[in-house]
């Protein structure tokens, strides 16, 4: 699956933001107006872990409003006003992270707030089915509630709840899929395995994708703040790797001292407007991708020579050229400055070589989780015919060729197959193939060609299944569906037109992919009943 696809990875904003509360506020003022993040180095072996493992519960939540308006004379919920403050008791967290309680039978969406507490919220705005309230006290305090470490956390939207312990982390992120299962497929009985989670979930992810702005004669990268053009500095992130973090320091120094330009910069149009990092794992490699509008930078010479001797890991330097005017990071051409033009890296005992537009997991130590639960999912003798629906670069299908008779993947994007072959072919999965097309296409045909698969994986976008692709399942009839989701929600709702056409729900794995984040990846088994 293409990070587009998966969670707004390539895009230039990852998450919309939850920004809730002047506490948090003031300390993300406080780090724009120049004061250091905390987490700018020091990372790694050399990170007080306790600081994260063990994080101090926070204060009692207490917010100041202008003219608060007493909501006690509203008899129907419809009745309030913005600028009311309500109090309401949390129920549950939302696919989106945000506590959810209920005013007068209404829905109440509140940012910040954890299940179980009772708060006092300011209303924001009323619509027909729910009104959005912003967090003004916590009357009642969850056990789970902690001082979130990141100093901008609540304002650059990339982590919805770090403000959370992470027991209480898994506990709603299961309770998400729970939810999500009862109101979507009518199931209030679905075996739920327990959550697969990290023993340290932070410094996860392997690659960074940050906008750039300059303030004085220094060069600040981040994340664009929700429904706003402002960059909010992420130096030090914790959720990034170490290396990742080290390496984009080095990168924003190197372009401070050359004054290379940056992208509307003085109305410049070709400078540089993203920094790409990506670390491998397992290589030890970091791979630094500059994008910009134009096809050339002043002083390029200079830079690469100054980025080799910041980045002794650094193994290959690529411009991307990117013009358009969209929220997509990457453009269609990419130019090697220097070095190798791909990242080696590897999971298991899978290897890969990964241009700089290349989808690779972005948390590989739960990718391994992951597929394996597939694998446990598909229950593979070496003797069955296995179809990767939505196969990406094939990485499911080439975990499972080993254990299966034969893998064929399909996938509408024509770079990603040509990828999946040569990964193929790199990692000797003679029994893999990849095809460019749509499943409910290309699966008939196969099987009026006599192929008769065992088990159908999927692996699609947050918007679920095609509604074709569901009937062809239910025509071809396998003895096992292994759907991997990265939406609770379309999981659900597919999940029922599936056990309404046959199949019955043996299990769900949830996967816990992106800590401090409300996302949520599941692995879920069914199996056709025989009548």
């Amino acid at each position: 699956m293409s990070e587009q696809k998966r969670s707004g990875q390539g895009t230039q904003n990852n998450h919309k933001s939850t920004a809730y509360g002047k506490k948090l506020g003031e300390r993300a003022a406080a780090n724009q107006a120049g004061a250091k993040p905390a987490f700018k180095q020091g990372h790694g072996k050399n990170r007080d872990q306790s600081s994260y493992s063990k994080a101090k519960p926070s204060h009692k939540y207490k917010q100041e409003v202008r003219g608060p308006r007493p909501s006690a004379g509203r008899e129907h919920a419809d009745e309030l006003q913005a600028g009311d403050v309500i109090v309401v008791t949390i129920k549950r967290l939302g696919i989106n992270g945000e506590g959810v309680g209920y005013y007068r039978r209404k829905a109440v969406f509140i940012d910040g707030a954890i299940t179980n507490e009772v708060v006092k919220a300011e209303v924001k705005e009323v619509q027909p089915k729910f009104i959005k309230a912003q967090l003004v006290e916590v009357e009642k305090r969850s056990r789970f509630r902690i001082e979130p470490p990141c100093p901008v956390f609540g304002i650059c939207g990339g982590c919805q709840i770090q403000h959370i312990s992470y027991e209480g982390q898994l506990q709603a992120k299961t309770d998400i899929v729970r939810e999500a299962f009862s109101r979507y497929a009518g199931r209030e009985d679905v075996k739920f395995k327990p959550i697969l989670g990290m023993e340290h979930p932070w410094d996860y992810r392997n690659k960074a994708q940050l906008q750039l702005k300059r303030k004085g004669h220094e060069v600040i990268a981040g994340l664009y703040e929700a429904d706003s053009h402002t960059i909010v500095d992420i130096s030090g992130c914790p959720i990034q790797h170490p290396k990742v973090n080290e390496a984009v320091e080095k990168v924003k120094s190197v372009l401070e001292e050359l004054r290379i330009p940056l992208h509307k910069e003085n109305g410049n149009k070709d400078g540089v407007r993203t920094i790409v990092v990506r670390h491998g794992f397992q290589s030890g490699e970091l791979q630094v991708t500059l994008v910009t509008a134009g096809g050339k930078l002043p002083r390029q010479d200079d830079l690469v020579r100054m980025l080799r001797l910041s980045i002794p890991e650094v193994s290959g330097i690529s411009l991307n050229i990117n013009p358009k005017k969209t929220s997509l990071i990457f453009g269609d051409r990419t130019i090697s400055l220097w070095g190798a033009e791909s990242m080696q890296e590897s999971l298991s005992d899978l290897q890969f070589s990964l241009s700089p537009r290349a989808f690779f997991q972005l948390n590989p130590q739960q990718t391994v989780k992951l597929y394996e639960s597939v694998r446990a999912a598909a229950g593979l003798t070496g003797k069955e015919t296995v179809i990767d629906a939505y196969c990406g670069t094939g990485t499911i299908g080439l975990w499972l060729a080993p254990y299966a008779k034969e893998v064929r993947g399909i996938e509408t994007i024509p770079e990603a197959v040509e990828d999946a072959k040569a990964n193929a072919q790199r990692n000797g999965r003679a029994n893999a193939s990849f095809h460019v097309g749509q499943a409910e296409e290309l699966l008939p045909r196969w099987v009026k060609e006599g192929m008769k698969p065992d088990v159908i994986i999927a692996d699609p976008p947050r918007t679920g299944l095609d509604s074709r692709f569901l009937e062809t399942v239910l025509r071809t009839k396998p003895k096992r569906f292994v759907y991997v989701s990265c939406n609770p929600s379309t999981l659900a709702k597919d999940c029922k037109v599936l056990l309404d056409g046959g199949y019955e729900l043996e299990w769900v794995q949830p996967v816990d992919m992106f800590p401090q984040t409300s996302h949520v990846e599941c692995v879920a088994l069914l199996t056709r009943v025989e009548k």
